[in-house]
């Protein structure tokens, strides 16, 4: 008799949480809605451009100083679709990679891209790395959000962790298929959801279920409020119909 090894996955658990995948749904929607509106057009590199630039700035302004992050930010928004190319397959590549972007002119050069020292912190960003490269059936708005939280929790490079963290969000959600050209603001729907978005992560850094959940939810409606955001969600003048 041939056995077969079980690889667990949390994920799949997470997803099926209380609430949680009416959410998804609910998101995923919001997001095919905006798509779908310019299905049959393709997006112009100045739509494209709008967004990556409206989301570099909706991270920054979420930092306690957003003057300073504001062109590490717009920085990495110049490299987002490049890097969701390896996010799910060399992770570690990519929040390096990320955090050079971001920190450059902010902290010693010596310390751009290099995970903190410490057992704990290595043990996380292993474990992050893990999941972002092993399969699982959880939706991969599941998982962004996961990723999310863990960056913001570990803070493995001890400056602009949150960035990294969102930027990571947003990677995933790209890479696999949710938003494949680019254009969801979802920097902007933790923008719009501000007041919750602290309590949302302290809730997941308790460890308890109720506050992960609340968590998956709230980076769910955030991915619904940054459709609503999107370059694309607004028709312009000559996007109307002709009468």
């Amino acid at each position: 008799m041939v056995q077969t090894l079980m690889v667990p996955d949390p994920l799949a658990d997470l997803s099926r949480l209380e609430g949680v995948p009416s959410a998804v749904v609910s998101a995923r929607d919001a997001v095919d809605a905006v798509l779908r509106d310019r299905g049959l057009r393709q997006v112009s590199a100045e739509q494209s451009a709008r967004a990556l630039l409206a989301g570099a700035r909706a991270s920054a302004a979420l930092t306690d100083d957003p003057e300073r992050w504001l062109p590490g930010s717009v920085r990495l928004s110049s490299e987002l679709v490049a890097l969701s190319q390896i996010i799910r397959v060399s992770p570690n590549q990519a929040l390096a990679r990320a955090h050079v972007l971001l920190a450059r002119g902010q902290v010693p050069d010596v310390e751009l891209g290099r995970i903190r020292s410490g057992a704990s912190t290595s043990e996380r960003v292993l474990d992050l790395a893990m999941l972002l490269t092993r399969p699982t059936a959880a939706p991969a708005i599941v998982l962004a959000a996961v990723a999310h939280a863990e960056l913001a929790t570990v803070a493995p490079f001890g400056s602009a962790d949150g960035l990294v963290a969102r930027a990571v969000e947003h990677l995933v959600l790209i890479a696999s298929g949710v938003d494949p050209r680019a254009v969801i603001v979802v920097e902007a729907g933790h923008l719009a959801l501000r007041e919750g978005y602290a309590d949302a992560l302290v809730g997941y850094r308790s460890g308890g279920v109720a506050g992960v959940r609340d968590w998956l939810l709230h980076c769910a409606r955030a991915l619904a409020a940054g459709a609503e955001a999107s370059p694309l969600a607004v028709r312009s003048p000559s996007d109307r119909p002709r009468t």
